[in-house]
């Protein structure tokens, strides 16, 4: 008896990617992630973010090293706030917390 032949939706969907518990590859990936410890400045680097933080303005377009969650992340952008009182900086839509921020590099400058 031949055989019938098998449709193309049929046929694409043996080659479909099989996941048989959901949310695995996301627990894989977050398993993957290496933590780190927050680094604790020196005074040396303390002073010279400090000279940085005061040269912070809205509308400087900057790089930020900061800690979050375990890990430092770098974020360009344009500053959106800088708020002394509130100890926070905000590039586009992240706010960062002054104690968690490792350095500053000034991207919209001249040299």
């Amino acid at each position: 008896m031949p055989r019938q032949k098998m449709s193309m939706d049929k046929r694409a969907a043996q080659f479909l990617p099989f996941q048989a518990v959901k949310g695995l590859d996301e627990a894989l990936r977050a398993k993957e992630k290496i933590t780190v410890d927050k680094i604790e400045l020196s005074e040396e680097m303390y002073e010279e973010l400090d000279k940085k933080m005061h040269l912070v303005r809205k509308g400087s377009i900057i790089t930020c090293i900061y800690y979050h969650n375990g890990e430092y992340i770098k974020l360009t952008g344009i500053v959106a706030r800088f708020d002394e009182i509130s100890r926070v900086l905000q590039i586009v839509n992240t706010k960062i917390d002054f104690d968690n921020i490792l350095d500053i590099v000034f991207n919209d400058r001249v040299s």
